[in-house]
C-alpha cells in the first residue's frame, strides 16, 4: 500500500475499481452536503485532506510492488465520518499517482478500497465502539487511527494474495507471507500514527472547540475524560 502502477492483473484492477466506485460516489454526495450546509467546515476538511496527503506520501519499501507508510485517514473519519474520507482519500491517492509516482492509475481502485474505504470505516468503528463504552476521548482517537492504519495493510495483503497466490500453499500461504512482511513495518507505523493523531486532536480541542461541538465530538457544559487527567471544559460524546 500503495500498490504500484501496473502491478495488479487487469481483471483485479478493474474489479477493485468497480467495488470502490459506489463508496466514492456516496462520499462525494456527503462531502457536497457538508460543504453546502456548513461552509465553515471547509478549512477543517482541507486540513484533514492535507494530513492524509502528507502522512501517506511518506513511503518505506515493503513487499515487492508495494510500500509501507502512515495513512492519515483516521483523523478525517473521526471528524467527518468515513463517506467523506472516501473522497478525500481518493483525491489524495489520485494526486500522488499523478504527481509523485506513488501508487498508480491502474491500481487506484485497489488503493482507494484499502486506504480510503476500509481503513476509515474500520477506524471509525473502533472509535465509536470505545466511545460507546465511555472510553476517554484520546484513547478512542488513538485506537481509531491505529486501526485505520493497520486495517489498510491487512486489506492490501488480501489484495496481493488474491492476485499472486503462492504456487504451493495458494491464497492462504501468500496471505501469511504478505501479512507477516507488512507487520514488521506497519505495526510501529500504526502506533506512531495513533500518537500523532492524538496530538492533532488535542490541538483541535483547544483551537476549534466550536467546530468539534458541531461535529458531535464534544458536548459543551461538562468536562471531558481525555485520558490525560485534566478536563477540557467540554464533554465528548460517541457518534
Amino acid at each position: 500500500m500503495h500498490i504500484a502502477e501496473g502491478f495488479l492483473p487487469p481483471a483485479h484492477a478493474i474489479a477493485w475499481g468497480v467495488a470502490s466506485a459506489p463508496f466514492v460516489v456516496h462520499g462525494a454526495r456527503s462531502l457536497t452536503r457538508e460543504v453546502r450546509e456548513h461552509p465553515e467546515s471547509t478549512l477543517l476538511l482541507g486540513a484533514s485532506g492535507a494530513f492524509t496527503f502528507v502522512l501517506s506520501a511518506l513511503k518505506l519499501p515493503s513487499v515487492t510492488g508495494s510500500c509501507s507508510h502512515p495513512t492519515g485517514t483516521g483523523l478525517g473519519a473521526i471528524l467527518f465520518r468515513p463517506p467523506v474520507m472516501a473522497v478525500l482519500g481518493t483525491i489524495t491517492l489520485l494526486f500522488q499517482a499523478l504527481l509523485l509516482a506513488h501508487g498508480g492509475l491502474t491500481t487506484l481502485g485497489a488503493n482507494v478500497f484499502s486506504m480510503a474505504i476500509v481503513g476509515p470505516w474500520a477506524g471509525y468503528g473502533a472509535y465509536r465502539l470505545l466511545r460507546r463504552y465511555d472510553a476517554p476521548l484520546m484513547a478512542a482517537v488513538f485506537t481509531g487511527a491505529f486501526v485505520a492504519d493497520l486495517s489498510t495493510y491487512c486489506v492490501t495483503s488480501v489484495q496481493l494474495a488474491l492476485a499472486f497466490p503462492d504456487p504451493s500453499s495458494g491464497f492462504l500461504g501468500a496471505l501469511g507471507k504478505f501479512g507477516s512482511i507488512f507487520a514488521v513495518t506497519q505495526i510501529p507505523l500504526a502506533v506512531s500514527e495513533g500518537l500523532l493523531t492524538v496530538l492533532v486532536m488535542r490541538l483541535l480541542v483547544q483551537s476549534s472547540k466550536g467546530e468539534l461541538t458541531r461535529l458531535g465530538l464534544l458536548l459543551s457544559g461538562r468536562k471531558e475524560r481525555t485520558g490525560a487527567g485534566a478536563g477540557t471544559g467540554t464533554e465528548a460524546v460517541a457518534r
